[in-house]
């Protein structure tokens, strides 16, 4: 099965599933949202995930989502460049998410990261999404 837009997929994956409460989700496995899924932890917004293999060599990853006083942590996951349209910001204009209580994922020459270690680093690129 193919996908038109995995990272868009698995944003919906995590909101569908932060609705019904779940503790976690299964999504499948790719490099870019592993290092998508690793800055959502290190900020906070997920517990943790996991490489789980099933039979027939299939490797997905296990989300454990995260929840607060019964709400979900994660308010609003959005998507910003799509594969219709792509948005790139330089350095100097890496759009602030909520005033910095948000937080904007960009894929750079470096790697992706996440906004404030884009504009440490004086790296611009692609805005994946936004966090809040």
């Amino acid at each position: 099965m193919t996908f038109t837009d995995p990272i868009g997929d698995m944003f919906s994956r995590i909101r569908n599933g932060q609705m019904r409460s779940l503790s976690s989700i299964e999504i499948p496995s790719s490099k870019f949202r592993k290092n998508i899924l690793t800055i959502l932890k290190n900020e906070g917004y997920i517990k943790d995930f996991f490489i789980d293999k099933s039979e027939k060599n299939k490797v997905s990853l296990k989300i454990s989502l995260k929840y607060y006083e019964g709400d979900p942590v994660i308010k609003e996951i959005k998507r910003v460049s799509k594969p219709g349209r792509r948005v790139y910001s330089r350095a100097t204009s890496i759009p602030r998410v909520m005033n910095g209580l948000g937080l904007a994922i960009l894929s750079t020459p470096k790697g992706v990261m996440s906004d404030s270690d884009a504009r440490k680093n004086n790296l611009g690129g692609e805005i994946i999404c936004r966090v809040f």
